[in-house]
């Protein structure tokens, strides 16, 4: 089988997965304990911390707080501090972003505001910008877009909003950017959002990176975990098999981008361009090729590439459950319907080799014309 949907999730790294195995089956203690062996465990999570924020930023002017997944961070970052007169995100957020955001005007919290997208799924800044005014109480720009891969400079918006409004608190979902791509957090920058299971990472683990001089509400309540910041015993396997899987990303991640980027356009341009359009940016992620096959439908195409040994996707993974037949990411781009409704995901990682890149190819085109020979 041929999978080409990393950008829903990664196999989990199988070096880092056995090198963190002792945190499972022997070093299993409760990272609050007072014995000893629980509280070695602390000493290991400050490790993990100091691992997975230095690859994107200083720890001298940032920390790092452990959650669920990269949701959970979100959904943290939005109902803590989006809590009066307005808050500004973008049409192009992953629902953890979009659908919180939409919460905020059910509870009567504050004004949600959507800034407009460009063809190629970055925001318009300008529009973006324009929303922000003295009221505004919280601003969210997600870094890479997770269904056509286009890069937001969230750290020169982050300046521009900073300007506008100094009391606008500014968060990024970093999601499908960190391990990926390089950059690195300006100050200007209050929280970050990043999950492990994107980069070999286990499922069940997230984090949020925060300014450390900014004080972050309790989102979870109980026994006062993470500095209070969020309580529930902390996953010490999952975090530190997420610290492992992190320094190998960010090692080798210079080689992996010039690869993938690689891999993307010779997977473009093997695509058959009577059937396949391009949505997705030659300059955005090179991790994340979205293809429409108008006149299609996306879902149809996934299940025959299916059958034929090829795993991609149709967009979002965490939208799949939605009653929406289209996007409303590809349709905030501007494409119409029949587009959206043929679209395709195709997402790859470093692990992704030439000869799946070539058979992946062959295979959507071979099930992309049988389904338009059908459809005549």
């Amino acid at each position: 089988m041929i999978y080409l949907d990393n950008a829903a999730t990664t196999k989990p790294d199988e070096e880092s997965f056995l090198k963190a195995r002792e945190f499972l089956t022997e070093k299993f203690y409760n990272p609050s304990a007072v014995y000893r062996e629980g509280h070695a465990l602390q000493s290991e999570l400050k490790k993990a911390r100091s691992a997975l924020l230095s690859g994107v930023a200083s720890e001298a002017d940032f920390e790092l707080v452990f959650t669920s997944c990269g949701t959970e961070s979100d959904n943290q970052a939005v109902f803590g501090f989006a809590r009066r007169g307005n808050a500004v995100t973008t049409a192009g957020e992953h629902s953890a972003v979009a659908t919180a955001f939409l919460e905020l005007k059910n509870r009567g919290i504050c004004e949600p505001r959507f800034a407009p997208l460009k063809k190629d799924g970055s925001v318009d800044e300008q529009a973006l910008l324009s929303l922000v005014d003295e009221k505004t109480s919280f601003v969210s720009v997600i870094h890479v877009n997770n269904e056509t891969g286009s890069v937001n400079d969230i750290n020169a918006l982050a300046k521009a909003v900073k300007k506008k409004n100094p009391r606008a608190i500014f968060h990024s979902d970093g999601v499908q950017a960190y391990g990926k791509i390089p950059f690195r957090l300006v100050k200007e920058v209050d929280l970050y959002s990043v999950s492990a299971h994107k980069i070999g990472g286990l499922k069940g683990v997230g984090a949020l990176i925060k300014r450390k001089t900014l004080v972050l509400p309790a989102y979870i309540i109980g026994g006062g975990q993470e500095n209070g910041r969020r309580s529930g015993t902390e996953n010490t396997f999952g975090i530190k098999q997420f610290e492992y899987a992190a320094i190998k990303k960010f090692a080798s991640m210079k080689a992996d981008y010039e690869r993938v980027l690689s891999y993307r356009e010779t997977f473009f341009k093997s695509l058959d361009r009577g059937i396949y359009t391009r949505l997705s940016p030659e300059n955005g992620s090179p991790y994340i090729l979205s293809v429409a096959a108008k006149g299609l439908r996306g879902e149809v195409l996934l299940h025959m590439a299916n059958d034929k040994g090829l795993i991609v996707g149709t967009g979002s993974a965490c939208s799949s459950n939605s009653k929406n037949r289209y996007s409303r990411v590809i349709l905030a781009c501007g494409h119409d319907e029949q587009t959206a409704d043929g679209v395709l995901r195709i997402s790859f990682s470093p692990e992704t080799t030439e000869e799946e890149i070539e058979k992946g190819a062959e295979i959507l085109n071979e099930v992309g014309r049988d389904l338009a020979r059908r459809m005549k």
